[in-house]
């Protein structure tokens, strides 16, 4: 018979060493939060809220009075966006944010037609910054227009 003081002795534990099976679910569980990740960081940036156009800014020095001739127009920083200014072929100073409602491209003046175009996808807008044609959904964001000796102010309303 063996003896009860040997057979009441536990077997010494060894150290377990990782298996291949945790180092594949750690893997694994890694590689999913990267997805879920790569999946919701774009998600997210596409859902906000983009800021208000030009931020804070609220007036800018848009140009001089000779640099926008009749039927011309011109590119200006307001704030963080462009902004365009031009004079109609009547002689009229206009200005609205540059931006594109459609996807955010910036628009230009064309003097020749009278029209506002956004060349990524041949949006227009009329020189009151209505959509004519193509795909933006909404219209331009209209600024007033202020002479002040020879600078051309514009505020947004």
């Amino acid at each position: 018979m063996a003896n009860t003081h040997e057979m009441s002795k536990k077997p010494a534990r060894t150290v377990k060493e990782p298996a291949k099976r945790d180092f594949l679910t750690k893997s694994l569980a890694g590689l999913t939060t990267a997805l879920v990740g790569f999946i919701l960081y774009p998600l997210g940036k596409f859902l906000k809220q983009p800021p208000a156009a030009g931020g804070n800014v609220k007036r800018t020095l848009a140009a001089k009075v000779g640099e926008v001739p009749n039927d011309s127009g011109k590119i200006f920083r307001f704030g963080n966006d462009p902004g365009i200014i031009f004079r109609t072929p009547g002689g009229e100073l206009k200005a609205f944010t540059a931006v594109c409602t459609h996807l955010s491209c910036t628009v230009q003046y064309v003097p020749v037609e009278s029209y506002i175009l956004c060349a990524c996808h041949n949006g227009k807008y009329d020189l009151n910054g209505q959509v004519i044609s193509g795909p933006p959904p909404r219209p331009l964001e209209e600024y007033q227009v202020d002479i002040q000796g020879d600078d051309i102010m514009v505020t947004r309303a």
